[in-house]
């Protein structure tokens, strides 16, 4: 595809300041991914969909399951909090499920990103300009689509839950991709009614009355997080989980959906499933089925961090990172399809538990890292 002239403007201008880390390409509108019609209904949105309903019904198995709550390492601390939140049906916002798909067979599960996902102003609205900018240029058939309501269901979704007090929003100030995806956030709460509040987290403090405070000691009700619960659990502050009364997005339960070792309890729930991938915990003496030919992964890992793949009982690609101590899951194998050198991974987002878009994350290597580009997508006419 011809990129757009202007496009380095209009990113300026709608405030999308991350399109190229260090100099380095991340978004990639060189080139697009094209789908037909029944190829997003039948084998992503529909998938994703059954896909959410499953994962549903395995956290509630989850969290009443002591054995399962300590095979996946979430600290017994936090097992109360997770219960509780599950109980009162803790409202969440997002998540975004990983695909690999080639366009010739079902598409399989790698893992939901349920808890931090990222990559989402890209996929909600930078490619949808994207594909308003080519259409109106000429540069695509007059009918072509996208498989995208992303934004619309986050504002509506913010809409539900507004008219409960201000909405603070927190992540790693210095992390400017993760800040990008906070303000874009703040954005569709305050389309959707809420006042917003950005606080870096190094800044929220736990007051003598077990509360969160902000810096003018302003008691934080609503708080949405861009940062692993599995790190806040290890806090200082970690107690101040259990006796404040913030309401936080995303909820405790989705830490159990972001960890690993959701995979074998899915496949335990739904073994041969067409779209999930056989999975087992490390210790377990199943895994060994598939040695030989499989991905490593750790309970806890962002970006494609610490993951291995073995083909042919030879390693084909690994990733560094700090990832590990708290045990490993090993999963059958999904190679991501090599277009020309580029191996894409298919980011299903769902948005108040319904499917509603896609977002493509493509690397030169076939392992996604947070140096992968993203491409934007389309349906064609």
């Amino acid at each position: 595809m011809p990129e757009r002239a202007f496009w380095r403007q209009r990113a300026k201008d709608l405030g999308f300041t991350f399109h190229s880390p260090a100099g380095e390409v991340y978004w990639d509108e060189s080139a697009c991914y094209a789908f037909t019609l029944p190829e997003i209904e039948t084998e992503i949105e529909d998938v994703a969909q059954e896909l959410e309903s499953l994962c549903t019904a395995a956290v509630a198995r989850i969290a009443g399951d002591d054995r399962l709550l300590q095979r996946m390492a979430v600290p017994r601390s936090a097992w109360e909090l997770i219960r509780q939140s599950w109980r009162r049906n803790d409202p969440s916002i997002y998540g975004r499920f990983d695909f690999s798909y080639a366009g010739n067979g079902p598409a399989k599960l790698l893992e939901y990103n349920a808890d931090t996902p990222t990559a989402l102003y890209e996929a909600a609205a930078f490619q949808w300009f994207w594909l308003e900018d080519q259409l109106k240029a000429g540069k695509l058939p007059e009918g072509t689509d996208q498989f995208n309501s992303i934004h619309d269901k986050l504002v509506s979704r913010f809409a539900e839950l507004s008219g409960q007090g201000a909405l603070y929003l927190t992540t790693v100030a210095s992390n400017t991709e993760d800040r990008g995806t906070v303000d874009y956030i703040a954005d569709c709460a305050r389309q959707g009614g809420f006042e917003t509040r950005f606080i870096p987290i190094g800044d929220i403090g736990l007051g003598q009355d077990g509360q969160f405070y902000d810096l003018q000691n302003k008691r934080i009700e609503r708080l949405f997080k861009l940062y692993p619960w599995e790190w806040l659990f290890n806090e200082t502050f970690a107690s101040g989980l259990a006796t404040s009364y913030t309401a936080f997005l995303e909820p405790p339960w989705r830490a159990l959906l972001s960890n690993k070792g959701l995979l074998p309890v899915l496949w335990e729930m739904a073994p041969n499933h067409r779209n999930l991938l056989p999975a087992y915990f490390a210790d377990d003496p199943a895994a060994r089925k598939l040695e030989g030919n499989c991905a490593i992964k750790p309970l806890y890992s962002r970006e494609g961090a610490n993951v291995t793949l073995v083909v042919s009982g030879q390693t084909i690609d690994a990733a560094e990172g700090g990832y590990g101590k708290e045990g490993h899951v090993v999963q059958g194998l999904a190679p991501l399809p090599n277009f020309d050198g580029n191996y894409p991974v298919i980011g299903a987002w769902i948005v108040a538990g319904t499917s509603c878009g896609v977002g493509i994350r493509e690397d030169a290597s076939p392992i996604t890292k947070n140096t992968s580009r993203f491409v934007p997508h389309i349906i064609e006419a």
